[in-house]
């Protein structure tokens, strides 16, 4: 199996969505997948223009000359599209939404019915059948994705694939934290690596483990103050 991963973090691997992303596909090269992984940030990629010259002018390719041009083919030749985020105001971040708008020359301008909805045909040589959602947040709330989740759901259908599911970590920046305050935060990225492995050996992620990965780890007043508290520390320092 082939996985694409796009990772939009502006800390790529270093902040909690690449702890995250990392676990995940440490399973997925485990179980004996091949693995690409990009991380946005930092690559020339502009705004969609809307233009449809990818439609008109040169059909399943975008005028705009940048790194996106590299970055589509490798999407598209891939059977799994992992698409990593840090959820920001309630959705995905804008790099993240660039990349995914730049991918409109994996479509055909036609519309078809299909499943009772108007879409556009997929380009024959777009195999990319499954997405898999990882995010992010700094709530404690597993209710803050669900904008994003719904948003992922829809592009996954308008793109012709199957959501595989959403690996949500709340509070995953302040993991290692919360492991130096004695809490055990182990099992939650043994769970990330299990869903990789079942994701590259079955193609889909039960919905029990992605419950794991996503578990409380502690009370939300305990993290509010904790929380707080740092950042009331930092502040001090700055002398604010």
């Amino acid at each position: 199996m082939k996985i694409f991963a796009v990772n939009s973090s502006p800390r790529r691997d270093k902040g909690g969505t690449g702890l995250v992303l990392g676990s995940l596909l440490t399973g997925v090269r485990k179980a004996g997948a091949d693995v690409d992984l990009v991380h946005l940030h930092g690559l020339d990629i502009k705004p969609c223009l809307g233009c449809f010259r990818c439609w008109l002018a040169t059909p399943g390719r975008c005028v705009q000359q940048d790194e996106m041009s590299g970055l589509l083919p490798r999407l598209a030749a891939a059977e799994v599209a992992v698409y990593a985020t840090p959820l920001y105001v309630d959705g995905m971040n804008g790099p993240m939404k660039t990349f995914i708008d730049r991918s409109l020359p994996l479509l055909e301008p036609w519309f078809e019915d299909r499943d009772g909805h108007c879409r556009h045909p997929r380009r024959e040589w777009f195999k990319t059948r499954r997405v898999v959602l990882v995010s992010v947040s700094g709530f404690t709330e597993l209710d803050n994705f669900d904008p994003l989740v719904a948003h992922m759901r829809a592009i996954s259908k308008n793109m012709g694939c199957k959501f595989i599911g959403g690996l949500l970590r709340p509070y995953a920046s302040s993991l290692q934290d919360l492991a130096r305050h004695g809490v055990p935060v182990g099992g939650v990225l043994e769970a990330a690596e299990e869903a990789g492995r079942l994701l590259a050996e079955r193609g889909s992620i039960p919905q029990s483990v992605l419950d794991r990965a996503g578990k409380e780890l502690v009370p939300r007043e305990l993290y509010i103050k904790l929380v707080n508290g740092s950042f009331d520390r930092a502040l001090d320092r700055r002398g604010q």
